[in-house]
Parts: C-alpha cells; sequence; structure tokens
C-alpha cells in the first residue's frame, strides 16, 4: 500500500497554486496541440474535454484523491455528469489555461466549474460542470470524503469563498423559442 501525502504538505500545495481572482484554482496549462485541429481549422471539442480532464486529474492531486490516495486503495472520483460549453474557437498554438472552481458540495460530491482560457482572453472560450462522486471499497460505492480529503476540499472552499457560483451552472440544452 502506497502512504498518502501529508496534510500539512497537501495544504501547502494548495496554497502554493495560483487562483487569478474570480476565475477559480489554475488546475491546467498548455498549448493547443497541432493534433487537436479539427477540418474547421481550430480545436476538436474532443480536447476541450481532454484538457479539463486533465485539470480534473490536478485538482484530485490537490484536494487528497491523487494517485498515492488511490493506490493505498482509499478510494477515487468518478464524473457521473458532465455538460462542456463550447464559446469561442481556439486557435493551434494558443496557450490555453483550465481553471477549476468547486461551487457546491455534500458529504461524498460536488460540482465543479472549469473555464478554459486561450492567451490573454478576459472571458472563457469553454466551460465545463462536473458532477463529482467519491467512491471507495470493493466494489466501489458512493462513501463520504476520507482524510485527507475534507481538510483540504474546506480550505480550497475558503479560498473560493468570494467567487459567486456560476450563471450558466446546470443550465440544460433547448433550442431558443
Amino acid at each position: 500500500m502506497m502512504p498518502t501525502q501529508d496534510l500539512d504538505s497537501l495544504l501547502a500545495e494548495l496554497a502554493a497554486t495560483p487562483h487569478p481572482e474570480g476565475r477559480g484554482l489554475v488546475v491546467w496549462q498548455g498549448p493547443c496541440r497541432e493534433e487537436w485541429q479539427d477540418y474547421n481549422g481550430h480545436m476538436n471539442e474532443t480536447f476541450y474535454l481532454q484538457v479539463m480532464s486533465w485539470g480534473t486529474d490536478r485538482l484530485m492531486e490537490l484536494i487528497g484523491c491523487g494517485p498515492a490516495y488511490r493506490e493505498g486503495g482509499s478510494g477515487t472520483l468518478y464524473t457521473l455528469e458532465s455538460h462542456i460549453r463550447y464559446l469561442t474557437e481556439v486557435k493551434i498554438g494558443t496557450p490555453l489555461t483550465v481553471t477549476a472552481q468547486i461551487f457546491e458540495r455534500d458529504a461524498k460530491r460536488f460540482r465543479l466549474y472549469m473555464r478554459l482560457y486561450a492567451g490573454q482572453a478576459e472571458r472563457p472560450s469553454a466551460t465545463g460542470e462536473f458532477l463529482q462522486l467519491h467512491v471507495a471499497g470493493t466494489p466501489p460505492r458512493s462513501a463520504p470524503f476520507a482524510a485527507p480529503m475534507p481538510a483540504l476540499l474546506e480550505a480550497l472552499a475558503r479560498r473560493q469563498a468570494g467567487m459567486p457560483a456560476p450563471a450558466d451552472a446546470g443550465r440544460g440544452i433547448r433550442l431558443k423559442q
């Protein structure tokens, strides 16, 4: 069994992660790669979700649910639902930043809102909303967050206390009438 990281080192790592005002916790950065280009000459829809997924992986590490936690048999997160909004085209080579905001949670779930920023744009090029569930055991079943996750989720909640819930959170798909 692999040991989990200690709470103090995880709290320090979370505190050191950039969190630009109004944008959320920076969880992934990198360029839009050439192999992500679609037939329209911009980023394919698949890769908007991919970079947000990599951001989720990083967030999992920051809240104590990273590889050591999973490999130690403590549990993991499952995505129960997702909704991506594609707002602007992203060109190949553009620097990308994904941010994360947890805006609602209970003992074993949280709603995660991600923003994908292209270059120096003030507005996101895409947003994603995800419902995450903590699971543990064999077979995996829903379970309350286990240490050190509650303390880290609380630390992140304090850091994001001034951020309002995203205006489009919970929005479904419909044709305008």
